[in-house]
C-alpha cells in the first residue's frame, strides 16, 4: 500500500465514522418532529422486517406531530404497534389509514439524559476514529520494518494521519455541540 492509499483509506473510513455518528444522532429524539425519527422503526411486512418508511409515507404535520399515511390499510395496526414498542417513547394514534404520532414534551431530566447519550455517541465515534489512526500508524510501522518506506516518510505520513484525526475529532465535537444545543432548547 502506498502512503497516499493509506491516507485516502483512513480518510474514507473516518468519514464513514462521521456518517455513522450522524445517523446515530438523528435517532435521538429532541421533542421536535422529524421524518427521520422513525427511520429505524421496523415493522413486519409479508414475513420480513422493513422500515416504516417502506410501508407508509411519513410527513411532518407541525413541530410536534408526525403523520404516517399507510399504503395498505391492513398495515395500520402493525405500524402503530411497532412505533409504540420502539425505544422512542411515542404513543401513536390510529385514524383509519393514517397514524398520528404526537411528540411528548421533554422534561428537563429527560433532556439531560439525552445529552449524556449524545456525549456517549460522540465518545464512541472518537474512539473509532482513534482506532483508525492506530491502524494506519501500525501499517506505516510495518512498512518501515519491511524497508518499504524510510523513517522520515513514516513520520511525515503519521503527521498527516494525525491531522486527519484532529479534523474528524473536531467534526465530532461540532456535531455533539449542535445536538446538545438542539436537545436543551425548550
Amino acid at each position: 500500500m502506498s502512503l497516499s492509499e493509506i491516507k485516502a483509506s483512513t480518510d474514507n473510513r473516518m468519514g464513514k465514522s462521521i456518517e455513522s455518528l450522524k445517523t446515530g444522532l438523528a435517532k435521538i429524539r429532541t421533542g421536535r418532529a422529524t421524518a427521520g425519527l422513525l427511520d429505524h422503526v421496523q415493522v413486519e411486512y409479508y414475513g420480513s422486517m422493513v422500515p416504516v418508511s417502506q410501508v407508509g409515507n411519513i410527513t411532518v404535520v407541525d413541530a410536534r406531530t408526525l403523520n404516517v399515511q399507510v399504503w395498505e390499510k391492513h398495515m395500520a395496526g402493525p405500524i402503530e404497534k411497532a412505533i409504540r414498542d420502539s425505544d422512542l417513547g411515542l404513543n401513536p394514534i390510529s385514524m383509519g389509514e393514517s397514524i398520528r404520532v404526537p411528540m411528548p414534551a421533554l422534561t428537563e431530566e429527560r433532556r439531560r439524559d439525552l445529552a449524556k447519550v449524545v456525549r456517549s455517541e460522540g465518545e464512541d465515534a472518537k474512539v473509532a476514529i482513534r482506532n483508525l489512526r492506530r491502524d494506519a500508524n501500525d501499517t506505516l510501522k510495518k512498512q518501515v520494518k519491511d524497508k518499504e518506506i524510510s523513517e522520515d516518510e513514516e513520520r511525515r505520513a503519521q503527521d498527516e494521519v494525525q491531522k486527519l484525526t484532529d479534523k474528524y475529532v473536531a467534526e465530532v465535537d461540532k456535531l455533539i455541540a449542535q445536538k446538545e444545543a438542539e436537545i436543551m432548547t425548550v
